[in-house]
């Protein structure tokens, strides 16, 4: 196997060891993106096997003797010869310099969008505890009550009594 070829499979089975996918499955709410998440997960470990079977053995070396018993030594040594000439070549990347730096800005915004997330979370979990205990307290609360809390409905209901807008 070439130098290339197995760093690419050395990479791709160190990173899926990297990879915390019960944590990943944690953060999922619903069935449909549970489902998507196992095959992903089951798409990336047979990739991952093929990589580490496939491409991280060397091939078995050619047992030319055996040929030249069965076939004949002028036509086994000319296949030989060619076989020795071929040359693979070493594998270039050029995709990734060119990706590498918009993957990068992909990044950036990825945890800007991750700590908003995280802020609107927060957010909404206070309103939900403000709207639970709105909730238990809503048959017992009288109006001046819940003005207190909302003054700007307050407000907005004194403007409308004043100017005589009764909605309609």
């Amino acid at each position: 196997m070439s130098g290339a070829a197995k760093k690419v499979a050395d990479g791709a089975f160190k990173s899926g060891r990297n990879i915390d996918w019960e944590g990943m499955a944690k953060l999922l709410v619903t069935d449909d993106a549970r489902r998507e998440f196992a095959t992903l997960r089951r798409a990336f470990d047979d990739v991952n096997t093929q990589l580490q079977t496939k491409f991280s053995q060397e091939p078995e070396p050619i047992d030319w003797e055996y040929y030249k018993k069965g076939i004949g030594s002028r036509l086994v040594d000319m296949y030989k010869q060619a076989y020795d000439e071929v040359k693979i070549p070493k594998y270039v990347d050029n995709v990734t310099p060119q990706y590498k730096p918009k993957f990068d800005s992909l990044l950036v915004e990825l945890k800007e969008a991750e700590q908003q997330s995280l802020k609107e979370s927060v957010r909404l979990e206070k309103e939900i505890v403000d709207v639970q205990e709105l909730k238990k307290k809503l048959s017992t609360m009288t109006a001046d009550e819940y003005f207190a809390k909302h003054p700007e409905l307050k407000k907005k209901f004194d403007d409308e009594i004043r100017n005589d807008y009764w909605g309609y």
